[in-house]
C-alpha cells in the first residue's frame, strides 16, 4: 500500500534596489531583488518548506537558521537537495510540486523555464512534475508597491 502526503509552504522576502533577484535558482533582471540570509529565494524556500511540512520533519528555519554562518549567501537549491535528502531517509519520494509566485514585476513567465529546470534537477525529479506560476496582487499592499514578493507551494510525497 502507497502512502501519500501533501505539504504546504509560504514564504516572503523584502525587495531592495541593487539586490540580486534570485528565483527558483534563475537570477531574474530587475531594479531590486530580495534580501535575506541565503540567496533570498523566496520560491525555493517555499517549496522547502512544503517538502519538509509533508513530511512532518519540522521547517526550512530549524534546519538551516539564519543565525548559522554556514548557509550565509547560499544557494537555496542547494537547501532544496539537502531537504530531498532529510526526505528520503525519512523514507518518503517526492512525487510533483507546484507553485505560485505574488509579485508585480518583473514578468516571470519568460524565466519560468529555466526555473523548472534548476528545480527539478535540485529535486531529482523530472521538469514535467514541477509547476510554477505567476501572478500580481493587482497593485494592492507591499507586493503591489513592490516592497516584497511572495511564494506558495504544494508538493505531494509517497511512501510505499
Amino acid at each position: 500500500m502507497t502512502k501519500i502526503k501533501v505539504g504546504f509552504g509560504f514564504d516572503v522576502h523584502q525587495l531592495r534596489e541593487g539586490q540580486p533577484f534570485m528565483l527558483g535558482g534563475v537570477q531574474v533582471p530587475h531594479h531590486a531583488g530580495a534580501f535575506g540570509h541565503s540567496d533570498a529565494d523566496v520560491l525555493v524556500h517555499a517549496i522547502c518548506d512544503a517538502i519538509l511540512g509533508a513530511a512532518n520533519l519540522e521547517d526550512i528555519g530549524y534546519h538551516f537558521p539564519n543565525t548559522d554562518d554556514r548557509w550565509k549567501g547560499i544557494s537555496s537549491l542547494v537547501l532544496l537537495s539537502e531537504c530531498v535528502k532529510l526526505l528520503v531517509r525519512a523514507g518518503w519520494s517526492l512525487g510533483n510540486i507546484d507553485a505560485m509566485l505574488c509579485l508585480e514585476a518583473p514578468k516571470i513567465k519568460p524565466h519560468i523555464p529555466a526555473m523548472k529546470y534548476q528545480i527539478a534537477a535540485a529535486a531529482g525529479i523530472s521538469e514535467e512534475d514541477v509547476s510554477i506560476k505567476a501572478t500580481t496582487n493587482e497593485t494592492m499592499g507591499f507586493i503591489g508597491r513592490q516592497e516584497g514578493v511572495v511564494a506558495y507551494a504544494v508538493c505531494l510525497i509517497e511512501k510505499k
